[in-house]
């Protein structure tokens, strides 16, 4: 039988699956696995070079026919403190956004709550300087201290909608053998229930607090209220495609 190709997030907030697929010698005869950046999670399940991924909610509508396979997603319910627009005035005062390129999820959400919470209508840019940022991941571990203006997507989006928030979840491109998909929903259990386990791999950051963030922030259950979020938030994305499409 042919292994199933899975590609896995490289950032802290997924190293818990990572330590749980790891950790099931039963799945591991059963794949082959990858290491990537969101973005790179999503091409390669959109282009068929991998049968499964964690793949940011905004990459959904790219996959014909996808299958949310598991029980488990990278979420919040509230602030999620690796999600964020950094900005050098307050919010209401920006006139420009850089996007992030490592995720289209996260640039999708800023530009929503610009839009619909806080009524503004703002220039975007993936390159050059910008009166505001998405910022993403690990790159923005104890940066809230240095800059000026701070918003986390996930508190923003809560206070907006009073839901909590799918970023990424577990998505393949075919229909996938259901003893292979108890094996791996039961490996990503294991993980997320003792996520603190791969504090002693990560590199070291007395700026940081991760078991805060891994126990505090990350929400790794995708329960109804989660997949309402996701349908509610592809609405808003599917607005934005549209005016991006006619340019506008």
């Amino acid at each position: 039988m042919n292994k199933i190709r899975v590609s896995v997030v490289s950032y802290t907030n997924s190293l818990p699956f990572l330590h749980g697929i790891k950790a099931s010698a039963k799945l591991l005869e059963q794949i082959d696995l990858s290491v990537d950046v969101p973005a790179e999670c999503a091409r390669k399940v959109i282009h068929d070079e991998a049968d499964l991924g964690i793949i940011p909610v905004a990459a959904l509508s790219k996959i014909p026919n996808h299958h949310i396979v598991t029980d488990y997603c990278i979420g919040s319910d509230g602030p999620v403190d690796s999600v964020f627009v950094f900005s050098s005035k307050p919010i209401a005062e920006i006139e420009s956004l850089r996007l992030d390129h490592q995720s289209r999820t996260s640039n999708g959400l800023a530009r929503i709550l610009l839009k619909h919470y806080w009524k503004k209508d703002v220039k975007v840019v993936m390159e050059g300087d910008a009166d505001a940022w998405v910022l993403i991941g690990d790159r923005t571990f104890a940066q809230k201290d240095k800059v000026p203006y701070v918003y986390d997507l996930g508190e923003v989006w809560k206070e907006f909608t009073g839901l909590p928030f799918a970023f990424a979840v577990w998505v393949a491109n075919k229909k996938l053998p259901e003893n292979f998909i108890n094996d791996f929903n039961e490996a990503l259990k294991i993980g997320v229930s003792n996520p603190t386990v791969i504090i002693p791999e990560l590199p070291e950051n007395p700026d940081f607090n991760y078991e805060k963030y891994l126990t505090n922030y990350l929400d790794y259950p995708l329960d109804i209220k989660k997949r309402e979020a996701i349908q509610r938030y592809l609405q808003y994305y599917r607005e934005l495609e549209e005016i991006d499409f006619k340019g506008v």
